[in-house]
C-alpha cells in the first residue's frame, strides 16, 4: 500500500496497525521515502535468505547467536 505522507501523519494509528498485515510505502511528492513494516515479518525472511551458507558446519544457531550478541557485551578498558 502507497500513502502520502501528509495521509500517513494524519492517520498514524491506522498505518501502524495496518503495517503488521502488509507494507506501507510513504511517498513525498509522488517519490517513495520511506517503508513502514512488519518487524517480525523481516526477521523471518533475514533468517530464510541465510538459509543454507553455512552448510557443512557444527555450528548450531545458538551459538551463531552468541558470537554476534558477543560484540555488543564486551566491555572496553
Amino acid at each position: 500500500m502507497r500513502v502520502s505522507a501528509t495521509e500517513f501523519k494524519m492517520n498514524i494509528g491506522k498505518y501502524i496497525e495496518h503495517a503488521a498485515i502488509e507494507d506501507i510505502i510513504i511517498t513525498r511528492n509522488g517519490k517513495d521515502v520511506a517503508l513502514l513494516t512488519n518487524v517480525e515479518n523481516k526477521k523471518k525472511a533475514a533468517l530464510e535468505s541465510l538459509r543454507g551458507i553455512i552448510r557443512g558446519t557444527e555450528i548450531t544457531r545458538a551459538e551463531i547467536r552468541e558470537e554476534r550478541l558477543g560484540k555488543y557485551n564486551e566491555n572496553p578498558h
